[in-house]
């Protein structure tokens, strides 16, 4: 009785369940909707292009001309510095007692050209007086001159030491703001040029974008040409560029797509942008998508151009 219905009740619902795993494998799935609908350019006649946001002295990366053991950190991510601000101090315990070594160095120096001077101006008296002879006279002269340089020597290595010192603190090299803090107390920092730097900063007021141009469409940039930056992801964020300067190199085109109809041997030339961001939340190193006005005449202005905010 079990075989004569159960098995066939498990045989039809095995069909069933096998054409609707068929039906549901073949059903188009519905491609997500974005966020923000892509930005329509602003102009009739315009050149497109990616851009990524830096600082206006674009982004430097700081470094330590000595090694050693970060001791102390002075800054943290976002801190707004003035030029010669401290950032962060190598070890500099050593190098401290060198500069107070070389200081003692100085004082004895000092202590003994000044000796040597008072037996040199006392020696024209007593070879007046036949006390000493005009030989140690001129002894006498010649040891308060190589006294003199010798204070002067110790001054010098004073000095070098205490130079050492100072440069064991880097300072901020421009008025900027803190964008990146790549180290931490008791870590050993690497002189020279860093994969990763150890701090990265630069001015933000005002941002600037770096604008890749395709070489096909580089001569129809005009120098001072307007443009129109929208935030990627978001078109409503969106700001007026002016113009800063071309980068003549054409370089490479770093940034792909990895679309399968893009070029990966394209040239791209670099166009430096300007803005202020005011409240809108940009960052640097965000992307934008950039349009730039291409009309023949200068006096023509876009057409419609869409809202900026």
């Amino acid at each position: 009785m079990f075989r004569k219905y159960i098995l066939p009740l498990v045989a039809v619902a095995g069909v069933a369940y096998g054409i609707y795993v068929a039906i549901m494998g073949a059903r188009t799935i519905p491609p997500a909707q974005p966020i923000s609908e892509a930005p329509d350019s602003p102009y009739r006649k315009f050149v497109a292009g990616s851009g990524i946001i830096e600082a206006s002295t674009e982004n430097i990366a700081i470094g330590t001309p000595l090694a050693g053991i970060i001791l102390r950190i002075y800054v943290k991510v976002g801190d707004t510095v003035k030029t010669g601000a401290p950032l962060f101090t190598i070890d500099d315990r050593a190098q401290t007692q060198l500069v107070g070594l070389k200081s003692a160095a100085v004082r004895v120096a000092q202590t003994q050209l000044d000796h040597a001077k008072y037996e040199d101006s006392i020696g024209e008296e007593l070879v007046a007086k036949k006390v000493i002879s005009v030989e140690d006279r001129t002894t006498r002269h010649h040891t308060a001159l190589t006294a003199e340089a010798q204070f002067q020597l110790a001054q010098a290595d004073m000095v070098a030491a205490i130079t050492d010192l100072e440069r064991l603190t880097v300072l901020a090299p421009v008025d900027g703001q803190i964008l990146q803090v790549k180290t931490h107390l008791g870590e050993y920092a690497q002189a020279g040029v860093l994969q990763q730097p150890l701090m990265v900063m630069g001015s933000v007021t005002p941002m600037c974008v770096r604008v890749d141009v395709d070489e096909n469409d580089a001569w129809r940039v005009r120098h001072g040409a307007v443009a129109t930056g929208y935030l990627r992801g978001n078109k409503d964020i969106n700001v007026p560029l002016k113009f800063v300067r071309f980068e003549p190199y054409v370089i490479p085109k770093v940034s792909l797509t990895g679309e399968s109809t893009e070029r990966v041997d394209t040239r791209v030339l670099q166009v430096i942008f300007s803005f202020d961001r005011g409240d809108k939340p940009i960052s640097v190193g965000q992307q934008m998508d950039i349009y730039i006005d291409a009309s023949d005449s200068k006096s023509s202005g876009p057409s419609k151009r869409a809202a900026i905010e």
